[in-house]
């Protein structure tokens, strides 16, 4: 690695630490990890630990492992690891050959491993009840109590502890514990337990096993065994480094990996808690793990979130040691700025207005031409067709309009986008006053949208030819919760009433029907938009994946 690329790439205390350790020698080259545990689906905090973990790795020259720390079986299943592997590659990053691991593979030797603490009486077996060993514990400013079984024999706890692994006694009954120091400022080093004993079925060992090791004892062991040189965490994970430490001193490892924390992402209007995407799934207030308003990232793929804009948005927000919050609209405005780049345009009317143009000729329709990108003109174009009946966009018309309102009234000229100048001459309405058609005239030497004679109108709409408009469900999802600040025990009451409208009676231009594609096109005036999992043959279903505008500042 030249002086230069490790120049570039020390963008971040993390990458600086990184660099300096291969300046020196210190490492000959760099291992990182992503341990995520099998419990539940990866969401947008994740994505900052897989860029950064994949991504030093990457540009250092070295391999990001894949591990996945499926220690606690009664919570963990085969859906979630395959969901983990799908949304890791999806998200631009792979881990190659031989380096897909899971703690389940170190069992055995982690089992070694705490009969080598057993032996040197730096481990023993508690028979106390979860309740008692918490309450010994301490408290921040109480040292904690000693065990009643902390000085049993050698001997005794590796009876006990080989009993524990055959099985031999139920849930609770026992665990396995450090033996380190009860009166620790550090209450992590207060005699942690570092095996349990579930009588579960594993998704890798079936029932192999009846006790398994804690995170704690699991985590450092297996950075160890995989040859880490640098263990990136977040910063709740601080506190326990010198647990971390305090293992890898005690036992014969093969590597000494050393552990570093970063500020977990924040986000407003967002919660980034497992236990409370779990709860949000189980208690039936979004549609599963996937529902676009999920901050998961299988949510956002399926609102149509590129997986760039997610690496930018990562990029941009940086790696820090201090938490802070992000404001949700930095998201929003990394997924804008990359689909103005890259959807193509198409035109789709959410809520249909219909015009019937009075003077343009029954039956005659013609082909106009539409761009696909204004500025790639790569893209090409594509026919749109025009008759004598469209649909326009309810909300681009008013009876009575206040004065800075440009768009259709009585009386007044506007643009069809790639058409004609029309002007509104009559309002029909329905029993109840509601507006449901408006009649129309066009200029017909005003194709394209430019008049000869000069004349200027204030503004464009967009429309649908109603002969070939092809109908739609659109689903304009927003934040899920109304609070900027979202408190993750007082969720259920602040999520937003508002968080999905759903439009059944959509008209979208034919292109977006023969295009089968989940690309993400811009709605012409609307935003960005993906079609859903759930559409079918002559049911189309469309997801708002982003406004064109920042609509946080509205709220705010």
């Amino acid at each position: 690695m030249t002086d230069e690329s490790v120049s570039d790439a020390g963008r971040d205390f993390i990458r600086d630490i990184v660099a300096a350790d291969l300046q020196s020698g210190k490492h000959k080259s760099v291992v990182t990890r992503f341990p995520p545990e099998p419990n539940g689906y990866l969401h947008l905090g994740h994505a900052k630990s897989i860029c950064l973990n994949f991504g030093v790795a990457e540009e250092f020259g070295g391999h990001c492992n894949l591990r996945f720390d499926d220690t606690n079986p009664t919570k963990e299943e085969q859906e979630y690891i395959d969901a983990i592997q799908r949304d890791v590659r999806w998200l631009g990053f792979d881990w190659g050959e031989g380096n897909l691991h899971y703690a389940s593979d170190y069992f055995e030797q982690l089992y070694d491993w705490a009969v080598h603490l057993i032996r040197a009486g730096k481990a023993y077996v508690d028979d106390q009840s979860q309740e008692e060993i918490r309450f010994k514990r301490g408290t921040l400013t109480e040292p904690g109590q000693n065990s009643p079984f902390r000085d049993r024999s050698v001997d005794e706890n590796l009876d006990l502890f080989a009993r524990m692994r055959a099985g031999e006694f139920p849930n609770g009954a026992r665990v396995l514990r450090a033996k380190i120091d009860m009166s620790s400022g550090n209450i992590n080093l207060r005699d942690p337990v570092i095996y349990r004993i579930l009588h579960a079925h594993h998704p890798r060992t079936g029932t192999a096993w009846s006790i398994y090791p804690s995170y704690d004892f699991a985590h450092g062991q297996s950075d160890a065994i995989e040859h880490v040189t640098h263990s990136i965490c977040t910063l709740e994970f601080e506190d326990h480094r010198p647990l971390y430490d305090w293992c890898l001193e005690n036992l014969p490892v093969p590597s000494r990996p050393h552990q570093y924390e970063f500020a977990r992402l924040n986000m407003t209007y967002t919660l980034l808690s497992k236990r409370v995407l779990t709860e949000l799934v189980r208690g039936g207030h979004v549609t599963g793990w996937d529902d676009p308003r999920m901050p998961t990232l299988a949510g956002l793929q399926r609102r149509g979130i590129p997986a760039e804009a997610l690496r930018e948005f990562v990029k941009r927000i940086g790696v820090a040691k201090a938490n802070s919050t992000v404001d949700i609209s930095m998201f929003d405005f990394a997924v804008r700025e990359t689909l103005n780049r890259t959807a193509q345009r198409r035109m789709a009317v959410l809520k249909p207005l219909k015009v019937v143009i009075e003077n343009y000729p029954e039956g005659q329709t013609e082909q106009l031409e539409a761009i696909n990108h204004p500025d790639d003109a790569s893209l090409g174009n594509r026919q749109i067709s025009f008759g004598r009946e469209l649909y326009i966009e309810h909300d681009d018309f008013m009876q009575e309009p206040p004065k800075k309102f440009f768009r259709m009234a009585p009386g007044r000229e506007v643009r069809l986008r790639y058409g004609y100048f029309i002007t509104c001459k009559d309002v029909i309405k329905n029993a109840a006053g509601e507006v449901v058609e408006l009649r129309c005239t066009y200029d017909p030497e005003t194709r394209g949208g430019n008049a000869p004679d000069g004349r200027k109108v204030k503004a464009t709409i967009h429309w649908v030819s109603a002969a070939d408009a092809v109908q739609a469900e659109v689903r304009v999802y927003n934040q899920l919760f109304a609070d900027p600040q979202p408190n993750a025990t007082e969720f259920a009451s602040q999520l937003n009433p508002d968080s999905l409208e759903t439009l059944t009676g959509a008209m979208l231009e034919p292109a977006l029907a023969s295009d089968n594609t989940s690309d993400v096109v811009q709605f012409e005036r609307q935003g960005y938009f993906c079609r859903d999992k759930d559409s079918a043959p002559g049911k189309l279903v469309f997801n708002r994946t982003v406004g064109l505008r920042d609509s946080y500042a509205k709220l705010a």
